[in-house]
Order: C-alpha cells, then structure tokens, then sequence
C-alpha cells in the first residue's frame, strides 16, 4: 500500500512511524507531509530516508491508499477534500470531524466495522482520554448496560504535544536553577509541580471542550444513551494519561465478575492486586500499547455502581495506535 502521514514531525506522528513499522503495516510506499517549518526534514522508515513535502492542496495524494492525519483540526479542515478527492482514505486525529454523522468515530476493540461504513472517506480517531476509557468500559457492558459514568482524568503534558513535553521539562531546570518559571506558553499556567483543572478551552456551561469530548464521543462510538460527567486535568506527568472511572450499570456486577472481563478483555491489561499494593500507573503504562485497569472495587454510594482506575499511554492508543488499527481493519476487510 501506498500510505502517507500528514504532520509528519509531530508526536503522534512519529509514533505513526515507528508502530507503521513495529505492527509490520503494510508500507510499500511511504510519504511525509508537513507545514513550511517542517518541509525538508528527513526521517528514517525501514532503515531509509524519507523527506517531509510541503502539505498542498495539489494532486500529491492521487495514488495513496490511507493517509494518517495529525496536524491539527484546522489543517484537516482545509485539506480533507485535497487529501481524499482521488480515493485516498483519511484517518484523522483531530477532532475536526469527530461527531459529523457522515463520519465514523472508532475504537477498533468496540465498533471497527462503523469504519467500513465512511461516504466521505473520512475515519475520525476519538479524543485520547475517550479512547482510554471505552477500552475499558466495553467489557463491562456486554455484562451490564452501563447508563451513567462519571470520570476525572489526570492528563500528562504528551496530550498537548512534543512542544509542551518540552515546556514541563524546561519549568522543571528553571525551578531547579533559578527558583522560578519562566516559560508559560503551552500551558494557561504553570504545569511543574501544579495541577491545572482545564484541557481545552471553556465552552458556554462551563465544561471544557475535552469534557464534552468525552460525554459526545463516548456516546457515538458504543452506541449508547450513556451518560457522561468529566472533569479533565493537566498533571505534571511527562507521557501515559489516567482517569478514575465510577460506572454504574442497569444490573449489580460483582468485582470478580469484572476482572475477569478485563483480564479477556482486547487492548486492557488487568494490573489490580489491591491489598499488595499492585495497580496501573502512568510510568508502567507509558510506552506500551494496552490501557491498564486497576483498583476495581464497588462504589459504596451506588448499589449497582462499580469504580475502577486506569492509565495509557496517550501518544500510542490515544493517537497513533488506534489510528494503525483502523487502517489495519480496513485491510483486512479488503482481503
């Protein structure tokens, strides 16, 4: 196949390259795009050098097959008719097109097929910390039918991108050397040794718009009325998000019964041994492909209620993984 990244010198899209390369995708042919600022750049695929072009709206996508998008929601808006017009199927980490009903939004563990089903040849990649959390909740409702969840998400710098990875870090040496942070750009505030209860800006009745994420994208993906509360948060974590998760579900489940779905569960990785102090956290998780579910036990304020913990890596299956799982179901289904 003929497979292009667009944004290419960014986070996620490194991690496109090195799991294209890793899951042994099917590459024949490999092309990079970018902006001006990363036009010219060179990076190494299968041992060779490839060169980023500049993203343009020209016929340079005439003969790619699937093109992983991730340069942000406005780039995806003004070149998705360039990107698909000759057949080219995009799947696209922005939320640009998440919730247009022409548009599947997919969790290849939850609703892989809604990708075959695309009239616009567009495939929207979920938010991260909403990917994460149907991982784990879809196991729990082939038990029982989940009608509410409530969650706090505790959000790594890797969410806001490469640059803001660096920004915490760069706090970091200005606290040890000078006492003081100097460099506020990535962030509204200070994220080294702080916790900043927004991600994204504030939408009219007061969630942000990664809280509306959530409750929107959680629907749309499991096919559901469910119910969403979130409440997202910057922590000072480099890379791996985590999110505390209380479900309720129409019928009382046991824990036991739980951890048993999440031990067969696809993309989960049960990590919960609580009275020996076993559970997932972001440094475990980071780097590694499966969300990890830990801290199961039942809510004390709900007779049907479950809460559990979990953590992923937000780069590889909030990002880059599951966009490579997409484009790995839509080859299967063609052969």
């Amino acid at each position: 196949m003929t497979v292009a990244i667009v944004g290419a010198s960014g986070a996620v899209g490194q991690e496109l390259m090195r799991i294209l390369e890793q899951r042994k995708f099917p590459v024949e042919k490999l092309l990079l795009f970018g902006s001006e600022r990363s036009a010219g750049k060179k990076y190494l695929f299968k041992g060779k050098p490839h060169t980023v072009k500049l993203l343009a709206d020209n016929d340079d996508f005439r003969d790619v097959d699937i093109a992983f998008a991730s340069a942000g929601g406005s780039t995806s808006a003004r070149f998705a008719e360039t990107i698909t017009r000759h057949g080219t199927i995009m799947i696209d980490n922005s939320s640009q097109f998440r919730m247009d009903p022409d548009v599947p939004l997919v969790v290849p563990e939850i609703n892989a097929d809604d990708a075959l089903q695309c009239p616009r040849r567009i495939i929207a990649n979920p938010n991260c910390t909403t990917i994460m959390l149907v991982v784990a909740l879809h196991p729990i409702e082939q038990l029982s039918h989940i009608t509410r969840v409530r969650v706090s998400s505790y959000q790594s710098a890797s969410g806001a991108g490469a640059a803001a990875m660096e920004e915490l870090e760069q706090q970091y040496r200005e606290l040890l050397n000078d006492g003081k942070v100097k460099t506020i750009s990535k962030f509204p505030h200070q994220l080294a040794y702080n916790v900043i209860p927004q991600i994204d800006v504030m939408t009219p009745n007061d969630y942000t718009k990664e809280e509306m994420k959530m409750f929107l994208e959680t629907q749309k993906i499991m096919h559901s009325n469910i119910s969403v509360s979130a409440t997202c948060v910057r922590v000072s974590s480099l890379r791996s998000h985590s999110e505390a998760v209380w479900i309720e579900t129409e019928h009382p489940l046991s824990v036991d019964t739980i951890r048993k779905a999440m031990k067969d569960a696809p993309g989960v990785k049960l990590v919960d041994d609580p009275q020996n102090y076993v559970y997932p956290m972001p440094l475990e998780s980071a780097g590694h492909d499966d969300i990890y579910v830990g801290r199961i036990r039942r809510d004390l304020s709900s007779e049907n209620g479950i809460t559990l913990w979990l953590t992923g890596d937000q780069i590889r299956k909030g990002a880059a993984l599951n966009a490579v799982q997409i484009g790995e179901h839509i080859v299967r289904s063609k052969n």
